[in-house]
């Protein structure tokens, strides 16, 4: 007979989304049970995703830097594969292992486990021994993610990636093609350089990272023309597998094709939701055919004792976003009237230099109609970013023309994410460039740019020659 528990409240998934759910929901006072298939929580970012990777870009950002030390007379050494391998994994584990202590000291009861769903009360797990379960709960959140796009006419051959075999770090391939010019297919493309691949990207769009700037893009691009081999408006049309390498064929937008040998592949075209793998009609759930499941404000899907948040509800697949719907549907779940309602959410290319936007993209706006202006500050007038042999990035304030008000904001340049915070809050608190501008930054930094940009919105800009200055009729 199959064993069937009871419990208060399930989270299906141990990600970003789903732990900060279940903790959050435990200290609501509820009874949690949080369902797991990793041996370690955490899903798909802590254990093959967003921790392992930025790991990596930490000792590729090392690398960068000893280049520079090169040109400044010094002898830096490339890093040894096992000792980069042996960073990775003690960086996960000590996450990981700081996440179950805080399922324990609040009282999550965890399972590691596969569930779909048996009914709209009802889970059927599958263990990681072969046995199976039933769960009964009065509540549920699915945070059960997405999973990688995969390409079905490529061969089966185990020099063809995902983003979670890249990770691996089982070579080091003299050639490496990464497939997709998104954010993922550049990070590991940035790793995989500054370990020794010479990297071609190959985008079928006219940009890379499409969902960013073009102007931002031109100068990530610009910075790394020697760097990498970068194909825009390409497609890749066939793989055939050899024992020596991997043949491919790339057609361009003038039906231009071009054969070459590689190495390894790295499939980087994007990700899925997995609304399509837990049999949610038992449940009466509606999924759309991407694999999508729609929910309000609330958070709640169309099965009211049922919500769903992260990658499993739309775009932007963010972990930062699935971790604040978690709260948000944790307390719902707990009867407090909580609502996801961000004016922004942060995306970072965690590459060198980084990319990173906020709020509505200048590209977005005029698409709404909004009357659009933006101020863009060089980090070349910048100390702190000359100072530091970073001078080629640029901070981007974008905003209404009508009210002065923050819309959206862009950076290119090292630490590019971590300039969002101020941005973000800036946009969340409706505040305008004028605001931006007469909070003291301090000097030099690279945040201080935020606020050189705002002057130069406003035209109170001594930094750079001030296009609304007014000139007296004897200096004119």
């Amino acid at each position: 007979m199959t064993q069937t528990t009871q419990a208060q409240l399930v989270v299906l998934g141990g990600g970003p989304g789903g732990y900060s759910a279940a903790f959050r929901a435990a200290d609501l006072g509820l009874q949690v049970t949080l369902v797991e298939r990793y041996e370690r929580l955490g899903g798909v970012c802590l254990n093959v995703g967003c921790i392992p990777s930025k790991a990596l870009l930490h000792i590729a950002g090392v690398v960068e830097e000893n280049e520079h030390l090169a040109e400044l007379g010094f002898a830096p050494q490339q890093p040894e594969l096992a000792a980069v391998q042996r960073f990775r994994d003690q960086t996960v584990e000590r996450m990981t292992t700081n996440l179950s202590a805080l399922a324990k000291e609040r009282g999550v009861t965890v399972i590691q486990a596969t569930g779909v769903f048996e009914d709209s009360h009802q889970l059927r797990l599958s263990h990681a021994n072969g046995t199976e379960s039933l769960l009964r709960f009065e509540q549920l959140i699915l945070a059960v993610g997405s999973r990688v796009v995969a390409l079905p006419f490529l061969p089966k051959d185990e020099r063809i990636w995902d983003s979670t075999d890249a990770l691996k770090l089982s070579q080091i391939p003299k050639r490496l093609l990464v497939i997709g010019g998104g954010i993922i297919g550049l990070e590991m493309a940035t790793v995989y350089r500054a370990l020794g691949s010479a990297v071609t990207i190959v985008e079928a769009a006219d940009q890379l990272i499409p969902a960013a700037d073009s102007d931002l893009v031109r100068l990530y691009q610009r910075q790394n023309k020697d760097r990498f081999d970068i194909r825009l408006k390409t497609r890749l049309d066939s793989v055939s597998a050899t024992e020596a390498a991997l043949n491919v064929t790339l057609t361009d937008a003038n039906d231009q094709s071009v054969s070459a040998d590689f190495d390894a592949i790295l499939v980087a075209v994007g990700r899925r939701p997995n609304g399509d793998l837990i049999q949610a009609e038992k449940a009466g759930l509606t999924v759309d055919d991407r694999g999508f499941v729609a929910v309000d404000e609330q958070l709640r899907t169309n099965v009211a004792h049922i919500l769903a948040i992260g990658d499993l509800v739309g775009q932007p697949m963010l972990a930062h976003k699935a971790s604040h719907q978690g709260h948000v549907a944790a307390e719902v779940a707990a009867g407090e009237p909580a609502r996801f309602a961000p004016l922004a959410i942060p995306s970072i290319a965690y590459t060198h230099p980084e990319v990173a936007w906020t709020g509505l993209t200048e590209k977005e706006a005029k698409a709404q109609g909004l009357n659009v202006r933006t101020a863009a500050f060089p980090w070349s007038a910048s100390g702190r970013a000359l100072a530091s042999g970073q001078g080629n990035g640029r901070t981007k304030l974008i905003y209404d023309a009508d009210s002065d008000r923050l819309i959206g904001a862009g950076l290119v340049g090292a630490h590019a994410g971590e300039l969002l915070g101020e941005l973000t809050l800036a946009l969340e608190f409706g505040a305008s460039t004028e605001d931006l501008a007469l909070t003291i930054h301090g000097h030099p930094t690279l945040h201080e740019t935020v606020g050189l940009a705002a002057e130069l919105a406003g035209g109170t800009i001594t930094d750079l020659p001030n296009p609304l200055a007014k000139r007296h009729p004897a200096t004119a």
